[in-house]
């Protein structure tokens, strides 16, 4: 005769061992988002950059950060208008990322690939990505051109 104690625990085993592995097989035929990798220039002594950072690779970016005492010249040099600029300055494919930008933001703009120079959130908005912790306010990501023209790529609340 079988012991019920034992089938019941042995069919369980099983069916989680299934479960398991049909879950993990749904995962793998999930389409992957292949990021390029992201470089970040702050100021060294900037906690919110550090903070963008950390929300960054737990995104899904491989992230290099640089310390960087003239970050002015950096965003001169990157062509960042004044009116947009923030206090941390990244390049990813083809892009200049300036401020607290969220990733599915910078993921549309890779997927869509669109004739800018690249994204800002002008100031240190409380709320935006590495800004957490006071009241959230609504802030807007915008698309800027090397020039200083922009326009409205994104709007949060």
């Amino acid at each position: 005769m079988i012991d019920r104690r034992k089938f019941l625990t042995a069919a369980l085993a099983g069916a989680a061992t299934l479960v398991a592995r049909r879950a993990a097989a749904a995962a793998d035929a999930l389409p992957r988002t292949v990021r390029p990798p992201i470089t970040v220039y702050k100021d060294p002594s900037c906690g919110c950059c550090k903070k963008w950072v950390a929300y960054m690779q737990q995104a899904g970016f491989t992230v290099t950060a640089h310390d960087d005492a003239d970050m002015d010249a950096l965003k001169d040099h990157y062509g960042v208008p004044s009116g947009v600029r923030s206090c941390h300055t990244a390049l990813v494919g083809n892009y200049v990322i300036e401020g607290h930008v969220p990733a599915p933001d910078i993921d549309r703009l890779l997927k869509e690939q669109p004739k800018v120079a690249g994204l800002a959130v002008p100031g240190m908005v409380s709320g935006s990505p590495g800004m957490e912790g006071g009241a959230a306010k609504p802030y807007t990501v915008v698309a800027f051109q090397k020039t200083g023209s922009t326009s409205t790529f994104a709007a949060h609340t």
